[in-house]
């Protein structure tokens, strides 16, 4: 109490750690069975509204998901949780559609073969009823129009058969007594109108014989239509690509640059971040991801295989490093190894929802950054410290390259990422939170449930201005003890925009998760 008698209440203090139940899967494998490498997925993206779900596969095809839990209430789910609607059924998706977003092709003048793979997915704003998105392979991208559209049959011929059957032709009239020829079509309207008004006669109620096709719509099926291609404007592989929030521009980035576009105009774009030096020996780090930051349209961050991320504003020149804020971690004292450099590489970067926060996943571990505070990470998160031992092997067979994405959920009270034997981890950031969860990508989520104990590392302060480790585990093996697998790994995962529901690849399956 205070001097008023006006009661204070307490802190509250963090969520409790999620539940999370398995909801659903898409192209579960049974035992035994052979992954073919085109439909291992290699996207995975929810929509704004969260009602949509759309991944993309090696073999160069788009495949959209719908929700349909919250279709049968008429109103969407936010809204009956405002009016305290219960709902006791879990998120539920079901198969929507799906198109060829990308062909192998070749080129011919650097002799190089472009996969078909999508790389990156984006969704766009929708309009009258349609679904916009962007997909790119390692060099070009498409603009993609998905609509329902009414399909129009002709549903009945209505044709007397057994007249027409007797005249020996479909088409032939019931007067064939005339020897007078039928005009063709386009014939001279006034021609046709004489011929019929001079030597025909329509009797009393018409004619009974006469009978006309009948067209009619049946069923509406989705159509996906390329708008744009916008082509030819990356020497390197695209890594990723991030809508503006203005709704009129994107940005595409490869190991050296970032360009800016329009999607209304696919014939230029313009180079906004540049890091090729002249000389490319001289070349010591490139472009890993990119994001637009989520509500400032002239904001966007990058992230380098150094282990740094770099906020740019556009108004001033984004091609002067002075013109951005550097963020990156201060290396300990002794502790460079020859491994330092690639473990440190960003594989993905995220904005948290108000944009705020920024999350990147390293090899070994997440990091949430503040956009205010550059001196280091705010949180680091420990994703397989078992591994550490392990390096050495993992260069030899390149798993140690291997590019694992990271996501937030919609409140920014936690965050999650991939690892390997098909497993995914989430950790807690809110102040004080101590959640640190491991799941395996199958019906049973909890069934490698590994103890994780948090350990502290060093503070900066009270609230999100300190620093965290935590999720270290028991080094190499599993609660069942068996050794993790290497050559199964979770490298996609989303996160619902508003919901605590998580959709994660697991080579060719898709697998969904709630709390």
């Amino acid at each position: 109490m205070n001097g008023s008698d006006e009661v204070v209440p307490a802190p509250a203090g963090p969520p409790h750690p999620l539940d999370w139940k398995f909801s659903q899967v898409f192209g579960e494998r049974t035992a035994g069975e052979e992954v073919q490498e085109v439909d291992i997925i290699s996207a995975i993206e929810f929509d704004k509204s969260g009602d949509h779900l759309a991944t993309g596969d090696r073999g160069g095809r788009v495949v959209l998901f719908e929700r349909t839990d919250t279709k049968d209430h008429g109103a969407s789910r936010r809204d009956l949780e405002r009016m305290d609607y219960s709902i006791s059924r879990h998120p539920e998706f079901r198969y929507k559609t799906e198109f060829q977003s990308h062909e192998p092709e070749f080129d011919y003048l650097k002799s190089l073969e472009i996969e078909e793979k999508i790389n990156k997915i984006r969704w766009c704003l929708t309009a009258n009823g349609a679904l916009f998105l962007l997909s790119t392979n390692d060099k070009t991208i498409k603009f993609w129009k998905v609509q329902e559209k009414k399909v129009k049959k002709i549903s009945e011929m209505n044709i007397d058969l057994s007249k027409s059957m007797g005249n020996g032709c479909i088409a032939s009239s019931s007067n064939s007594s005339s020897s007078r020829p039928y005009l063709a079509n386009g014939g001279s309207p006034d021609r046709s109108f004489n011929y019929i008004s001079n030597e025909f006669s329509f009797p009393p109620g018409g004619i009974p014989s006469l009978r006309l096709p009948m067209v009619s719509s049946h069923e509406s099926s989705l159509v996906a239509r390329c708008r744009r291609v916008y082509a030819h404007a990356h020497d390197y592989h695209i890594n990723s690509i991030s809508n503006n929030s203005d709704g009129e521009t994107f940005i595409s980035a490869d190991d050296l640059r970032i360009n800016l576009w329009n999607l209304e105009i696919s014939s230029q774009s313009f180079n906004i971040v540049d890091v090729k030096p002249a000389n490319m020996e001289d070349l010591t780090e490139v472009i890993t991801s990119a994001e637009f930051h989520p509500t400032h349209c002239n904001m966007l961050a990058y992230s380098s295989s150094k282990g740094s991320i770099r906020l740019v504003d556009l108004r001033q020149s984004a091609l002067c490093d002075s013109h951005s804020k550097l963020f990156e971690e201060q290396e300990a004292p002794g502790s460079r190894s020859f491994f330092t450099e690639i473990i440190a590489s960003i594989s993905d970067i995220k904005f948290g929802k108000d944009g705020r926060y920024i999350l990147s996943r390293d090899y070994m571990t997440l990091k949430l950054w503040d956009i205010n505070m550059d001196s280091g990470p705010v949180a680091t998160f420990q994703v397989h410290e078992y591994l550490r031992p392990k390096l050495c092997d993992l260069y030899e067979n390149d798993s140690i390259f291997d590019k694992f994405e990271c996501c937030l959920s919609g409140d920014g009270l936690r965050v999650a990422t991939g690892s390997y034997s098909n497993l995914f981890r989430v950790f807690g950031c809110a102040p004080g939170s101590a959640e640190a969860t491991t799941l395996e990508a199958s019906k049973n989520p909890m069934r490698r449930q590994v103890p994780t104990p948090s350990r502290p590392s060093r503070s900066l302060g009270n609230s999100l201005t300190r620093v965290v480790r935590r999720g270290a585990e028991a080094p190499g093996v599993d609660a069942n003890g068996n050794s993790f697998d290497f050559t199964t790994k979770l490298l996609h995962l989303a996160w619902h925009p508003s919901e605590n529901s998580i959709a994660c690849a697991a080579a060719n399956s898709l697998y969904m998760y709630y709390a």
